[in-house]
């Protein structure tokens, strides 16, 4: 008997440009879900099937990506391939004090049209039956609205079936038509999350949330909370019981990239294995100060 816990992360992975000093430009992938991805089949190893859930083209950058998924161990059957569409694409340009500046080229990105194919039926009606649904605030944008009422009506039956939803919210202003739209959309599906992990910087920019008591007071009936402070400890609030645990002093950080995803990783694969929420939060936090010490998303997996 096959005890695998079904994992599902639904978003977008793009292709990423990292201008270097000299202006040139060296290409990776990159994605809030798809890192989260990749450190939960880490984490988990035989203990789950992580799967990835987006749609790609038929051209070289989409196979690249397919193929390194693959051999993280993430599973490809829900990834969709659309003739003539492109996945996004993102540059990341770095001034003279390591402050970072991003430039999009999405609107016509394979990922938008991911729930409304011909095969998106079966694909839906097939997540329904997951342990595990796991998707972001960027994973809203991108589906549109749309989508969004897919992923909203799935999120219904799936939960009813015994499902765990969990939504990490990074929120980005700039994908959004106004933040009253973006407002409207988590509210539909904070409504149905079981685990919330929020960032609260972005709990602030979208919701005006100054303080963690604030988030707190605003999610009275999601069962699991916690709110990611950076290089600041987080907090937890699980059966009413508030758990404060501190991060990980770091030396000397060399890229911030993904470490809000790798921390939810880590923690929902702790969560996954049986460990307690202050248990969690420690691998969470482990795990990011590692992350942070290496440039890009994705670590070496010796590391």
């Amino acid at each position: 008997m096959n005890n695998q816990k079904r994992i599902a992360a639904i978003g977008e992975c793009m292709i990423e440009l990292q201008q270097r000093h000299d202006g040139s430009l060296q290409q990776s992938f990159g994605g809030d879900t798809l890192n989260t991805a990749v450190y939960l089949a880490r984490e988990l190893g035989g203990a789950a099937q992580v799967d990835y859930v987006t749609a790609l083209g038929y051209d070289s950058f989409s196979d690249a990506m397919c193929q390194s998924w693959a051999e993280e161990g993430i599973g490809l059957d829900k990834v969709q391939r659309l003739p003539g569409r492109l996945p996004g694409l993102y540059c990341i340009q770095t001034d003279a004090r390591g402050e970072r500046r991003f430039l999009y080229w999405r609107n016509e990105a394979a990922v938008r049209d991911c729930f409304n194919t011909a095969a998106a039926g079966a694909i839906l009606a097939d997540l329904r039956d997951y342990d595990v649904l796991y998707f972001s605030g960027i994973t809203l944008a991108v589906l549109g609205e749309q989508g969004r009422r897919k992923l909203l009506d799935l999120l219904l039956e799936a939960r009813i079936r015994g499902a765990q939803v969990v939504f990490d919210n990074n929120y980005r202003p700039r994908l959004w038509a106004s933040v009253e739209q973006a407002r409207e959309a988590y509210r539909q599906v904070l409504a149905q999350v079981d685990l919330a992990l929020l960032t609260l910087d972005d709990e602030q920019a979208l919701f005006g949330h100054e303080q963690a008591q604030e988030v707190f007071a605003a999610y009275p009936d999601i069962a699991e909370v916690v709110i990611k402070r950076g290089a600041e400890s987080c907090l937890v609030r699980v059966q009413e019981a508030i758990h404060e645990i501190p991060a990980l002093p770091v030396a000397q950080v060399v890229d911030t990239t993904a470490a809000g995803d790798s921390f939810s990783a880590a923690y929902l694969a702790s969560r996954l294995l049986g460990g307690g929420p202050v248990q969690a939060a420690e691998a969470g936090h482990r795990l990011a100060s590692r992350v942070i010490q290496y440039p890009g998303a994705l670590i070496p997996r010796e590391s």
